[in-house]
């Protein structure tokens, strides 16, 4: 693996993108679960983007050019929700609207199906877990994805050995890609960039990794390439989550105070 580069080694653009998004507001259309909705809504609205939670089948299409960017999430992934990332990813592509791609639990056979079909839509950028992007690099190889191996939203596998896979998952289908976890890997196939994690107890609040991919797709809209869109959000979390992680006492204090500190982050350490 070639050497990455570090969290210190920010350019000055991508130190800007918090406050270059709470200036400009872009629209996020999220498909989202339903676990994660509302915490995803707070999220963007705190850094000062706009959210909009549009997931009917016969509404996508019409709103998705009114949206800057889209975030297509499988977290609860039914037949109805499954329609309307279908018909949203299309749209988006008719009209050049980027799209993120957050593939939870990408190894169950319904849901493997339905990212196949949509990775023929060229996401703009991935972010999963270390299971989840080994299962997708196995899908664009045409190889057979291991239900076992995934264990919910929780991965089996460490970050980093999930990093040549998300080099390959890169190159071969062209979209930057993320590994998340303790340590945060970021790569367009070419490049690798290391971000920390965060705080631990960011793993005990429901729907932050769902979150972490609204504002991804809220940095597409502003950032020079998706790369450093995956980049500006995972170095936003890192930064909030630490921040909010050492006063919090607990989970639920920890989620007002990640909001709060959200809500004043103009610019990137």
């Amino acid at each position: 693996m070639d050497h990455p580069l570090t969290s210190r080694e920010f350019n000055e653009n991508l130190k800007q993108l918090p406050g270059v998004v709470r200036r400009r507001r872009p629209l996020v259309h999220c498909i989202t679960n339903q676990v994660a909705a509302n915490f995803t809504a707070n999220v963007l609205l705190a850094l000062g983007a706009s959210p909009a939670m549009v997931r009917a089948p016969e509404e996508v299409e019409e709103f998705v050019p009114r949206a800057d960017a889209l975030l297509s999430n499988l977290g609860t992934l039914d037949a109805v929700q499954a329609l309307a990332v279908e018909r949203a990813v299309a749209a988006a592509g008719r009209v050049g609207k980027p799209w993120v791609l957050d593939p939870i639990t990408a190894g169950l056979s319904f849901r493997l199906e339905c990212v196949r079909r949509l990775m023929t839509h060229r996401p703009a950028a991935i972010r999963g877990n270390a299971s989840e992007i080994l299962a997708l690099a196995a899908v664009i190889d045409e190889r057979p994805v291991d239900p076992a191996a995934l264990r919910g939203v929780d991965s089996t596998e460490r970050p980093e050995h999930a990093v040549d896979a998300a080099k390959a998952l890169a190159r071969q289908a062209g979209v930057a890609t993320a590994v998340s976890g303790a340590v945060n890997y970021v790569t367009d196939g070419e490049r690798l960039l290391e971000i920390p994690g965060g705080h631990p107890v960011m793993e005990q609040v429901s729907g932050v990794g769902c979150a972490l991919n609204a504002v991804i797709a809220a940095c597409v809209t502003v950032a020079d390439s998706p790369f450093d869109a995956l980049a500006a959000g995972l170095k936003i979390f890192s930064v909030a989550g630490a921040a909010a992680g050492k006063t919090a006492p607990g989970p639920g204090s920890f989620s007002a105070l990640f909001l709060d500190y959200l809500s004043t982050l103009d610019t990137l350490p």
